[in-house]
């Protein structure tokens, strides 16, 4: 995750997932964006690049990571992901679905990772319809009105409110609330690792 390009940045952070199999020679990113619609008819961009590159200038955060035994499992299931969104041929920056809802509906495909999205993710919380999900690290569900109105409960995630795309939380177990703009406060959280 990093901070959106321009004003965006201020309210939000785009988000993307990057694999890279036992025998790849690159990683293979995986993102949506606005831009790339208008261009092929498609929001869903994969490119082969460093996972870790800046995005406009802003230093990216690794939210979760899995590595060894059962990455390539698990890599099958994020690609089968990609392949399965359903909202390839839509972009929306609010609230969504954009950047955000595609890597929560990515990581739904990949609990182990147990990956918990910035509260300045936003789109991450848009389901479409149906109106209920399990969150995105897996750990617990969701309820939402196209990433308008909802609530969330995961032993990962805490407790979050999204009202109008914004998110307001407690994360009991990081000792950490989660609020617009600024995101994650209180104690540092520690990327999330499966498969070492």
């Amino acid at each position: 995750a990093a901070r959106a390009v321009r004003g965006r940045g201020y309210f939000g952070v785009h988000t993307w997932v990057a694999v890279k199999p036992r025998d790849a020679a690159d990683f293979t990113v995986y993102e949506v964006n606005g831009w790339r619609l208008r261009r092929t008819g498609s929001a869903v961009n994969v490119d082969h690049r460093s996972p870790d590159s800046r995005w406009f200038g802003s230093r990216p955060d690794l939210l979760a990571e899995a590595r060894g035994d059962g990455a390539d499992e698990l890599i099958a299931r994020i690609e089968q992901a990609v392949a399965d969104y359903p909202y390839a041929d839509t972009y929306r920056v609010w609230p969504g679905p954009n950047s955000n809802t595609f890597v929560a509906h990515v990581l739904r495909a990949a609990p182990e990772l147990r990956a918990d999205l910035p509260a300045t993710a936003i789109g991450k919380d848009y389901l479409g319809t149906p109106f209920a999900a399990k969150s995105p690290s897996g750990t617990g569900g969701q309820l939402n009105l196209f990433g308008a109105l909802g609530v969330l409960a995961g032993i990962e995630e805490g407790v979050e409110v999204n009202v109008l795309g914004a998110t307001f939380g407690i994360d009991p177990l990081d000792l950490a609330l989660k609020l617009p703009l600024a995101g994650r406060v209180g104690w540092p959280k520690a990327t999330a690792e499966a498969g070492e």
